[in-house]
């Protein structure tokens, strides 16, 4: 009887270990897609980020009221290494050189600067926002563009702008502080913010060894729309209006 006994229960003590090994299987393979979908996840936003659309943070007012300080904008990084800028695009670009103040290099908290470096990686932050700029196109190569006319416009190749996207101050109907008269380079863009008295731009700049103008290759792509806060979610114009009368220069 013992012995039966002892047999008969075998079977089911070998039935409940393959039943919790399995359930321990179950488990590991569940860890294990989870770790593949995360990794997976965090590779597709790593590609995302480096060749089609970053995430940059708004530092200052150059750009109001289009723009306000600490919107969070996504850019485009077809444009332009695939697609051609047009007038009126906002653009973000790296330094041309002198346009940023020198940047502070105080140390931060190690855990917030590791959970940003992760956010970046991924394209949720934008750490780097403070060595770029932002600003609309106004001059394509070959343009050129003027300040300003009887009325206070900017005029570029002969067609004078209205401009509804720029800020002026109080009883001020000059677009720009300053009179200039420029002609952009075959590689380069005139870019102004629409906070026109507010906006180190390259009007600002044209007395600087590059002239005011932005480099082509320096365009890290065109904004194209505000993702934060969610109530200032919008797409941003390039008021195709406004300039289709400018054609290019003619050689």
């Amino acid at each position: 009887m013992t012995n039966e006994t002892v047999e008969n229960a075998l079977p089911s003590s070998r039935g409940h270990r393959h039943a919790a090994d399995k359930k321990t299987g179950g488990w590991k393979l569940f860890l294990r897609d989870l770790v593949i979908i995360f990794v997976a996840a965090i590779l597709i936003s790593f590609m995302i980020k480096t060749f089609l659309v970053r995430s940059f943070y708004i530092p200052s007012s150059s750009m109001e009221n289009t723009l306000q300080i600490d919107d969070r904008i996504l850019v485009n990084q077809l444009e332009p290494r695939f697609f051609p800028i047009s007038h009126g695009d906002v653009v973000v670009f790296t330094d041309p050189g002198g346009w940023l103040p020198a940047i502070s290099s105080e140390p931060e908290n190690w855990f917030v600067g590791a959970v940003d470096g992760v956010l970046a990686f991924v394209g949720l932050s934008a750490p780097d926002s403070s060595n770029h700029l932002i600003k609309r196109v106004i001059g394509l190569p070959g343009d050129t563009i003027e300040c300003c006319n009887e009325f206070g416009q900017l005029i570029v190749n002969g067609i004078p702008l209205e401009e509804p996207y720029i800020v002026l101050p109080d009883a001020v109907t000059k677009a720009t502080p300053d009179d200039f008269s420029v002609t952009v380079p075959d590689d380069s863009i005139w870019v102004m913010g629409d906070n026109r008295y507010n906006s180190a731009d390259s009007a600002a700049h044209r007395d600087d060894p590059t002239g005011g103008f932005v480099k082509v290759d320096s365009v890290v792509g065109r904004a194209f729309l505000i993702s934060w806060p969610t109530e200032r979610w919008s797409v941003l114009d390039n008021y195709p209006t406004t300039f289709q009368r400018v054609t290019p220069n003619a050689e």
